[in-house]
């Protein structure tokens, strides 16, 4: 493990995916309120560099832990060496997570497989290591990131829907299984599309890139939903209103919902200008040169506006 030095004391905070978008932005936001922080990404360079940003911010103590979350005994290593030199675990973020683009059928069983060992069993491996900890000290506070396509189902991205969808089911499990010490949370956020590297980082099986759909949320923006959900643990939190609609469309009308999910995906969460090959992405290992905190897509709107302006010119 690599450490700053120092005998810094407050709480201790551990992030998984800090090396990249909310991951890192958490992060950020953590360190400025001069948390203690050990970050955990599969990546050397990136984490430093995220660990330099943090300190640079106000973290009295920061931590790297270059460890890939589909590793059980890897996490377990590395969780024990942390608490043996820092203390307890205060604070626990789950934010790493990869996509892959393509049915079902269509996507290599490693690529399947390897998105839901990291979304999904990735974080069931931090949880058996870091639970344990908070228990036997009566307090802690856990946050699961998932995403609104953990609640709906969206053509092309089967891999990544079923990890969300089994990650909010692991939140809840949790949650269940530690009721019995009250000063222990486990909570899950369920965010919208947010402008990270995630789309471009992604396995594809060949055809247009994907994007976040409108309206995108920054990644601080989502960081700032995390770090309240870790300072006042609800059991569930929602980012974002039309979130909510489409939730209740998939539902309360399954029929309508499976009609124009396919065509509203393929305009709002697809860019047809960026054709991609066949590529791997970072599934299988990290791509330091696409790590970073925001992925340059902005809100979203002007590329709706301009997909809307295009189907009205066309009709008319």
């Amino acid at each position: 493990m690599q450490t700053s030095s120092g005998a810094a004391r407050g709480p201790l905070v551990l992030v998984t995916g800090a090396s990249s978008g909310v991951g890192l932005a958490t992060a950020l936001r953590l360190a400025r309120q001069g948390r203690r922080l050990a970050l955990l990404a599969r990546g050397e360079g990136p984490l430093e560099r995220a660990a330099e940003q943090c300190r640079a911010v106000g973290a009295p103590w920061v931590g790297t832990l270059a460890v890939d979350v589909r590793d059980d005994a890897a996490v377990g290593n590395a969780v024990r060496e942390l608490t043996a030199s820092q203390g307890p675990l205060d604070a626990v973020v789950s934010s790493a997570g990869v996509v892959a683009y393509g049915r079902l059928d269509e996507l290599p069983a490693a690529t399947f497989d390897g998105v839901v060992a990291t979304n999904l069993l990735g974080s069931a491996n931090v949880l058996r290591h870091t639970l344990p900890g908070m228990r036997d000290a009566g307090a802690g506070a856990v946050v699961l990131i998932g995403s609104m396509i953990g609640h709906i189902a969206v053509p092309t991205m089967s891999a990544y829907t079923v990890s969300k969808w089994g990650v909010r089911a692991l939140a809840r499990q949790a949650a269940l299984e530690n009721r019995d010490v009250p000063g222990l949370h486990v909570s899950y956020v369920s965010l919208p599309g947010v402008d990270t590297p995630i789309y471009r980082q992604a396995a594809y099986v060949g055809g247009p890139a994907g994007r976040p759909p409108p309206v995108v949320w920054s990644a601080d923006k989502a960081a700032r939903v995390v770090v309240h959900a870790l300072d006042r643990s609800r059991p569930v939190v929602h980012g974002g209103a039309f979130d909510g609609v489409t939730r209740l469309g998939f539902t309360l009308l399954p029929r309508v919902y499976d009609a124009w999910v396919g065509p509203l995906f393929d305009r709002f969460a697809s860019d047809p200008s960026t054709h991609l090959p066949p590529q791997e992405g970072n599934v299988e290992r990290s791509v330091p040169g696409g790590n970073r905190l925001g992925g340059g897509h902005g809100s979203g709107l002007r590329a709706a506006f301009s997909t809307v302006a295009g189907l009205l010119r066309r009709r008319g």
